[in-house]
């Protein structure tokens, strides 16, 4: 130890750390480490990109499944009620049958989207 009380070897090499540090000569070690932050912080982004472009497909998803009930599923049940409805068959097997066949169809749909739901949660 010196009479300053820092060691004399280690004095020397702090001082050639920071010569080397301001003349610049350690800016390869400064700039891999750069390269290193900018590809995992690009990484990550392009990991973000991703949840956003599967949020938008769910929800294409969503509202495809919702035009299709809408203007596919919906008239037949409109017209079959009111048929059953107007004619007053709803006592009738052809109108038992087709509201237990309705009720099962609405079943087994919200089974499927609960199911693909849960799955998806999990």
């Amino acid at each position: 130890m010196s009479s300053s009380g820092s060691v004399v070897g280690n004095h020397k090499t702090s001082q050639r750390e920071l010569i080397e540090a301001v003349s610049g000569l350690q800016s390869d070690r400064d700039r891999s480490g750069a390269d290193k932050t900018r590809r995992v912080v690009m990484t990550s982004a392009g990991v973000m990109q991703d949840q956003r472009a599967g949020r938008k497909k769910v929800r294409a998803w969503a509202v495809a499944a919702t035009l299709v009930v809408f203007f596919i599923v919906a008239p037949p049940i409109w017209w079959l009620a009111e048929t059953l409805i107007e004619e007053q068959h709803l006592s009738s097997t052809f109108g038992e049958i087709a509201i237990w066949g309705f009720f099962s169809i609405t079943a087994l749909l919200g089974s499927a989207l609960l199911a693909g739901w849960l799955r998806r949660r999990s």
